[in-house]
């Protein structure tokens, strides 16, 4: 599915903290992993190059470093179209202002500009686990929209690809369904998301596994996937209306702070 997996650094912790998950990943199929670290200077190059290097030494990885001629993100695109096939996993900030350059400016517009999906993870600021993490579940929020099941291709072949299992799950919001005179039935939810599961199954040849939460949605996905170290959520960046869709891009972001997980991120 991929044939390697870029990490971009701003040479703090913070933006260290996705690694487990990048090496996690590429461990399953031996896939390339590279470190990145941008500077916008090139007398910072010999120093950036160490510091990616020794990093990369410790994670079977290969260091590289790059001086931006322009905007930072755009070196970090053209480094990540050099290989093709490759998924750019980030954290979401580090200690300055790099890495949120990086989020709006690399994976929003990969995001949003609807290429590939970026995986993107929110760093806790504690003390890192340098384990290699093994990804057992894709977690697959749906909501009755064709935009959020757009998901469905991207979560089955990252399921598929490390061999874990895609859950799919749908939450009922008591609160948004009042508002909009729409009943709350569990039975309508489970028998959509059982349907989406067979469903993504049979089309996509993945172990699925479904749940119905209950709650307001970015709560109720946070809350199901805290803890949880071995999955990563899958998700896109916007649904359909406020009514029709739970899954806005607030809840996605809202989602990618809380959850505690990398999100898989893309839009239509």
């Amino acid at each position: 599915m991929y044939d390697r997996i870029l990490v971009p650094l701003d040479g703090s912790n913070f933006s260290e903290e996705v690694i487990p998950y990048a090496e996690g990943l590429a461990a399953v199929h031996g896939t390339a992993l590279a470190l990145l670290r941008v500077v916008d200077k090139e007398s910072e190059r010999d120093e950036a190059t160490r510091y990616a290097e020794h990093l990369a030494a410790a994670h079977g990885a290969s260091g590289h470093c790059a001086v931006a001629a322009g905007h930072i993100a755009d070196a970090i695109l053209e480094e990540a179209r050099r290989v093709p096939r490759t998924l750019i996993a980030m954290t979401s900030n580090g200690r300055s202002g790099l890495m949120e350059a990086m989020l709006g400016s690399v994976a929003m517009s990969l995001v949003r500009g609807g290429g590939a999906p970026v995986l993107v993870y929110r760093p806790t600021g504690r003390m890192p686990d340098d384990t290699p993490v093994k990804v057992r579940s894709v977690v697959l929020p749906l909501d009755g929209s064709d935009l959020s099941e757009a998901m469905i291709p991207d979560a089955a072949a990252l399921a598929k690809w490390i061999g874990a299992e895609v859950l799919v799950v749908s939450v009922i919001d008591p609160r948004a369904r009042a508002d909009a005179g729409v009943a709350t039935s569990d039975v309508l939810e489970s028998s959509y998301v059982r349907s989406m599961a067979d469903k993504i199954a049979a089309q996509h040849g993945a172990r699925v596994n479904w749940e119905v939460l209950h709650g307001e949605p970015a709560d109720a996905i946070s809350a199901f996937t805290v803890g949880r170290r071995d999955a990563v959520l899958a998700m896109m960046t916007h649904g359909r209306r406020a009514l029709e869709s739970a899954f806005l891009g607030s809840v996605t972001s809202g989602c990618l702070r809380r959850a505690g997980v990398p999100v898989l991120m893309r839009a239509p």
